[in-house]
């Protein structure tokens, strides 16, 4: 759970989004804010298994999501669906921002 409040939240926003002109592009920038920032790889839980999250990706139809892997499978999991693991990881609070961003 983020221990960032909303005007934290709102000023990260604002720094990643600056120089957007509309939705496509403030996303990308919450994007290139969360590839720079997230520490990669990391392992979390999905439905009960352990996965790494080696990577982030902007889709073509504009959703951002974690390229999760477990050996040689491979998924792409909404980064807003992916739960995080305790201790988060550094960065983690770019998703917040983007989760209060889509809200």
């Amino acid at each position: 759970m983020s221990t960032l409040g909303r005007a934290e939240l709102e000023t990260m926003i604002e720094a990643a989004t600056v120089d957007a002109y509309d939705e496509d592009e403030q996303r990308t920038g919450l994007f290139t804010m969360l590839e720079q920032h997230l520490g990669l790889p990391f392992t979390t839980t999905v439905l009960g298994v352990e996965v790494t999250v080696r990577g982030i990706d902007l889709t073509p139809d504009g959703r951002i999501v974690a390229s999760c892997s477990r050996g040689r499978l491979r998924q792409p999991i909404g980064i807003l669906d992916l739960p995080l693991p305790g201790p988060a990881p550094d960065g983690a609070e770019w998703v917040e921002a983007y989760r209060h961003w889509e809200s």
